[in-house]
């Protein structure tokens, strides 16, 4: 008995986990409530490890194999440019998916409007701006930022400290990135210890979600989640399939690693929860730990093709909900709009909604309790809109980062895909005793 449950996956865990949350939650709604302890333990751990690993590895990516910043910087443009053609991609998708399904028309008003209103005043009244972001990404202390999980500030300074030790000589060096490897390689190991306890985390986060969803209001906005999966699903097989296609990165062997991640990424609806994972996993297929460290980081800042495509449906959703006409000139001002706040706001709390409920001030010019009242619909579902686009947004970040290793020449076709965990230990050889002579 105990050697067959030996044998199963982690990714079969999880998923029985899943299969056995959505029930709890289904048939024990509010005693389901009880295992978000359970949900946040498991958040929590992962976040403890977060800035020790994008720090150890982003400064072995850039000091410790001879990088200089010319090529750390032909690495950003690449992958700034990448970026942005991926995600303005994903908002045309969302916008043509809204604009064919109009999910908004006839929808019920089911949330009261004083609930709404509430909700809406717990999000800033005030859209974000390009200063803002520009001035977030900067620490004012690396401390804040790791405590608080500011992934893009952690980079910067990674980034920072890493080029200053290209410059520092000798020992001193030496004994600064004998340390860096020492931690990167406890921190994969200590996700490796994390991982175990996934399945009872991830569990209880989906009894925990849908428990609280419930049933009633799945069915009045069915319409609007479909939209979006179903946008979701397009811009995965006409952007990043081709994408990776054209590049030549091995989608098996791609669709094997990311498997775990992607489904930690779909229960908690946290990229935080499944980066470690996701960043040893595209390692494992050959991606150098130098773009690995700097791509995956970065994306989760700037590359969130999920939540770019989830802001375009939202945001026209919202409009047709409250029965406002927009010209197609004026959905591409929105979406324009969505394009410029949508980047390096990651660390900001419910930052989707708070962008949304800006724009549809701002470009939609529509009245705040018009826009309470969309928000107080669309929180209803929130979480399950969250699951899918926190799925895609991981999955483009580790193609991006499979990308832009092909790009620069350095990805690994003869990787095996195995991490280090997951390799079988070796057998000792036995030896024949010496014949007698």
């Amino acid at each position: 008995m105990i050697s067959t449950l030996r044998k199963i996956s982690l990714t079969q865990w999880i998923l029985v986990a899943m299969v056995i949350g959505t029930f709890v939650g289904w048939l024990l709604p509010e005693q389901a409530q009880y295992l978000k302890p359970l949900s946040n333990i498991f958040l929590r751990m992962i976040k403890s490890l977060i800035a020790p690993l994008i720090f150890s590895t982003l400064v072995i990516g850039i000091a410790g194999h001879g990088d200089d910043m010319k090529r750390v910087g032909r690495l950003a443009l690449k992958s700034i440019i990448y970026f942005e053609i991926v995600t303005t991609l994903a908002l045309f998708i969302g916008l043509g998916a809204v604009n064919l399904a109009q999910p908004g028309v006839g929808v019920k008003q089911i949330d009261p409007e004083k609930k709404a209103e509430e909700e809406a005043g717990k999000l800033r009244k005030d859209p974000i701006k390009f200063n803002e972001v520009l001035e977030h990404t900067v620490p004012t202390s690396i401390f804040h930022a790791a405590s608080e999980n500011e992934v893009l500030q952690i980079v910067f300074w990674s980034v920072m400290f890493g080029a200053a030790l290209t410059q520092v000589r000798g020992k001193p060096q030496e004994f600064m990135l004998h340390g860096m490897e020492a931690l990167a390689e406890t921190m994969f190991k200590f996700t490796g210890i994390v991982m175990k306890y996934a399945p009872i985390g991830i569990g209880a986060a989906i009894a925990v979600t849908v428990g609280h969803s419930g049933i009633g209001i799945l069915l009045n906005l069915l319409k609007l989640i479909l939209t979006l999966y179903l946008a979701l699903f397009v811009f995965m097989v006409m952007v990043l399939l081709p994408a990776a296609m054209l590049t030549r990165i091995p989608l098996r062997k791609f669709g094997k690693a990311i498997k775990e991640p992607a489904l930690i990424a779909f229960s908690t609806t946290s990229s935080e929860a499944a980066l470690p994972k996701a960043m040893q996993a595209m390692q494992a297929i050959g991606v150098p730990k130098r773009v690995v460290a700097f791509v995956m980081p970065t994306g989760y800042s700037f590359n969130l093709d999920g939540t770019t495509l989830y802001l375009a449906v939202a945001s026209i959703f919202a409009c047709q909900v409250i029965g406002k006409e927009m010209s197609f000139g004026e959905q591409l001002i929105m979406m324009f709009t969505l394009m410029l706040t949508s980047k390096g706001v990651a660390g900001v709390p419910r930052a989707s909604l708070v962008i949304l409920s800006g724009t549809l001030a701002s470009s939609a010019h529509l009245e705040p309790q018009q826009v309470a009242l969309v928000l107080g619909l669309i929180m209803g579902v929130d979480e399950l809109m969250d699951m899918a686009r926190t799925t895609v947004n991981l999955i483009g970040n580790c193609l991006a980062s499979c990308i832009m290793a092909r790009w620069e020449g350095e990805f690994d076709d003869n990787a095996t895909g195995i991490l280090e965990e997951e390799k079988p230990a070796a057998t000792p050889q036995t030896v024949a005793p010496p014949r007698a002579k």
